[in-house]
């Protein structure tokens, strides 16, 4: 079959993007033509995948999406394929790679009343209603039980549509057996002793990671812990903000900022905590990438992901309504229990029992059966 991708941007480190490529490359390696439809593409190009970079202009991100669509669309109906995949939501889609949160849930509780008399608020809601509203038939992939909540609640009429997958974390964010030696070797390179206590938090998007609330999270801490603190945050985004809050906080000595980087196995093993209190997450695949590798994990319950860390006995989550003081108690009794080896086997314990790795090869087989059913139908682009 021809398959088309859609994607408004790859970029090697995000989740998202991380997902597009991973389930792209497994239906090219089941025997599929892949046709990649974006507006940018950074990184190495993969022989598999044929790449078609889009020029959309406006100075506003909406706007942009919405011609990216309607420049899909015409290609589409020139050069037709088999089926049309999203990991954007937008119109016209066979399958949905649902990768963001329900935009109806975020714009109900995350924003002002008067956001929604905004052109950016109509876009967004037209799109994702063109994905989960009653006269779509796209079929939706959901990474987490969070996801199928919100989309059952704001969109009734999709439940039939909505798909549960298995997480794909990589097998190499496992812990593996010189684990010991890798985790003296990353400390010694960033000259932490054994009185250090490294703080690691990853991810591509640094506002909505909650960032700011991991930087007071750390201010927070009695002088004695605090000193022993160093905070690594690894992600692709621009970090001014976040360096100016630490610097007021009074902690920037402390604080390492890094651009996403491929190495990140190396610092769950040598880290002490995973500290996500994301304010909104999908999933977020590095929970699991710390549990598996054995670092105990602190994050919201607004992450897709969240439950596993409860399943797995892998660390603690945050409820909601967030509390920055649940959050600074949280960190505080983490930091200082010596309950971490214990957190630490019973994450590794629960890499090894459960499916966390199947994802790309699930979807790929999805996304065959629902183009089979609808050529079945008649269907056709």
């Amino acid at each position: 079959m021809t398959l088309a991708f859609l994607i408004y941007a790859y970029f090697p480190y995000g989740g998202q993007q991380r997902d597009f490529l991973r389930v792209a490359l497994a239906c090219a390696a089941r025997g599929h033509k892949v046709v990649v439809y974006t507006m940018k593409w950074e990184g190495p190009v993969p022989e598999a995948l044929e790449i078609t970079l889009l020029t959309v202009k406006s100075f506003r991100n909406h706007m942009r999406y919405e011609r990216f669509a309607t420049q899909v669309q015409k290609r589409l109906r020139e050069s037709p394929v088999d089926a049309v995949i999203g990991f954007n939501r937008m119109p016209g889609l066979d399958v949905y790679f649902a990768a963001d949160p329900c935009f109806a849930e975020r714009a109900l509780k995350e924003r002002a009343f008067y956001y929604r008399f905004t052109p950016r608020y109509r876009h967004f809601l037209r799109f994702e209603q063109a994905v989960f509203g009653p006269q779509s038939h796209t079929e939706a992939l959901l990474l987490s039980p969070l996801q199928r909540q919100q989309f059952a609640h704001h969109y009734p009429q999709s439940v039939a549509r909505l798909h549960d997958i298995p997480p794909g974390i990589g097998r190499d964010r496992q812990a593996p057996e010189n684990a010991a030696q890798v985790r003296a070797a990353f400390r010694a390179e960033h000259g932490l002793d054994a009185g250090h206590l490294a703080v690691l938090q990853v991810g591509s998007g640094f506002v909505v990671k909650g960032v700011d609330r991991s930087l007071r999270a750390i201010a927070s801490l009695p002088p004695a812990v605090r000193t022993r603190v160093r905070y690594f945050l690894v992600g692709q985004d621009k970090p001014d903000r976040f360096q100016r809050l630490a610097a007021r906080l009074g902690i920037a000595p402390q604080c390492v900022f890094l651009s996403g980087r491929d190495d990140v196995p190396r610092f769950l093993l040598g880290s002490d905590l995973l500290l996500h209190p994301a304010y909104s997450e999908s999933a977020g695949y590095v929970l699991l990438e710390a549990v598996v590798a054995g670092l105990p994990v602190l994050t919201t319950d607004t992450c897709g992901y969240a439950f596993h860390i409860l399943e797995a006995s892998a660390g603690e989550v945050c409820e909601s309504p967030f509390s920055q003081d649940d959050l600074n108690g949280r960190l505080l009794r983490m930091l200082t229990s010596p309950e971490r080896a214990l957190l630490q086997r019973s994450g590794i314990d629960y890499g090894r029992r459960e499916d966390l790795y199947s994802m790309p090869e699930t979807v790929a087989a999805m996304i065959e059966q629902f183009a089979r059913q609808r050529s079945g139908q008649g269907g056709g682009r």
